[in-house]
């Protein structure tokens, strides 16, 4: 068996080439039943969203707690892993934004770094509490973006160069002087703004804004790639008298639910078939599992659209379906893909052979590669010829360093 192991976005994709009837099918379907009920359970038990990660999922429980972005201060559709320090928003319409768990006040010199690890549209910088997390279109916040523009009071102006993935941003607050600045992989692009006497008093949060991009933030907890001068200093190193906590935490605003029709995993397949033997076979490994019950859905044509709409509202968590059906839903918002966890192609050959390669790469880009709740997308591709040309170059356009498990080996 070959398993093909990926990170595009710190995602981690396993691969399997197997013969027809090897078992392939209960390989990728009991692990995935595994974590669907372990992630019900949590979520039953209040342990479901990890956004925030561990004591610190409130936002930011103490001063003495690690700097994070803050999973109860973000837009909808922005994910922040469970770390607190990845975000990524496949939103390629709305800007999605987010601020730290903890802000700075008073007096301080202070830094942090945001690097760009996928393509799209950025904007990082400094806010208020009371600002839009549209970093940068009110008069509460500093934002720098990727066209080359700061931004303030909707206000948008030529500033430093423009940046894109693998870039590391710098952003500099100073409230001994009151300003702000930015920095391109070490490339000071001098002072942006003074900070008005209004907002001097004010504490300020690292924010950033994204339109189907990603960013990875480190506030001092790693070395930087570029260190600071003039005096400057990672936030962690912040004093306690300058430090303060977030107000908007797990307990002010809930943990982020999951929409009904955002199934945890989706598993395509080829023909209406074989979509039906996986459904089957799910439903046969589940047997015992009790509580909480796992809801499965098959989704194929010739089947009632009604029906299967009814039950997605109902709530589902495993969704098996044919191309044609699923597409359907997905682009009439029926389905949403908000919640995936684990992305299954069955028989990758015969979806490529069948012409679905580009709505697979476009629900591909459409899945969040890391989930509201801080979980990474596993993605599975199977096929009785996964050393087919078309398999191996869909595999190097989506996977990075994919892990192969193979059955039989690679015929010569």
């Amino acid at each position: 068996m070959a398993f093909l192991s990926i990170l595009p976005t710190n995602a981690f994709f396993p691969e399997q080439a197997a013969e027809t009837g090897s078992g392939k099918t209960g390989a990728f379907c009991l692990p995935i039943i595994q974590i669907v009920q372990e992630t019900l359970r949590n979520v039953r038990e209040n342990k479901g969203n990890k956004g925030g990660g561990g004591s610190g999922a409130s936002g930011g429980t103490s001063k003495n707690s690690k700097w994070k972005m803050n999973p109860f201060d973000r837009g909808d559709k922005l994910a922040i892993d469970s770390d607190g320090t990845l975000c990524q928003s496949r939103d390629a319409k709305i800007w999605q934004g987010t601020r730290s768990n903890k802000g700075v006040v008073g007096k301080g010199k202070y830094y942090y770094e945001a690097k760009v690890t996928d393509e799209g549209l950025c904007r990082v910088g400094w806010s208020t509490a009371k600002a839009s997390l549209d970093l940068g279109t009110d008069k509460e916040g500093y934002g720098f973006g990727g066209t080359g523009k700061k931004s303030f009071g909707r206000q948008f102006d030529t500033y430093g160069e423009a940046f894109g993935i693998n870039d590391v941003i710098g952003c500099y607050l100073d409230l001994d002087s009151y300003s702000v600045k930015w920095s391109k992989n070490g490339v000071d692009f001098g002072k942006a703004y003074d900070i008005p006497a209004h907002l001097q008093n004010e504490t300020f949060y690292a924010a950033v804004c994204l339109k189907n991009a990603e960013m990875k933030f480190n506030f001092g907890h790693q070395k930087f790639a570029y260190e600071p001068k003039e005096n400057f200093k990672g936030l962690n190193t912040a004093d306690s008298s300058n430090i303060v906590v977030s107000k908007i935490s797990g307990g002010s605003t809930g943990p982020v639910t999951k929409r009904p029709n955002a199934p945890y995993s989706i598993i395509i397949e080829p023909s209406r078939e074989l979509a039906e033997q996986t459904y089957n076979q799910i439903i046969k490994f589940k047997k015992y599992l009790k509580d909480p019950k796992i809801r499965e859905l098959l989704i194929i044509g010739g089947a009632s659209a009604k029906e299967q709409v009814d039950a997605l509202n109902s709530g589902i968590d495993i969704v098996v379906g044919t191309p044609g059906r699923l597409e359907d839903l997905i682009s009439s918002n029926k389905l949403e893909l908000s919640a995936c966890r684990f992305f299954v192609l069955d028989e990758a050959d015969g979806l490529l052979s069948a012409g679905y390669g580009h709505l697979i790469e476009r629900l591909h880009r459409s899945i969040p590669k890391v989930t509201s709740d801080g979980n990474k997308l596993q993605m599975v591709v199977c096929s009785a010829t996964l050393h087919s040309f078309d398999v191996k170059k869909m595999a190097e356009k989506l996977m990075h360093f994919p892990t192969w498990i193979d059955l039989k080996g690679q015929v010569t």
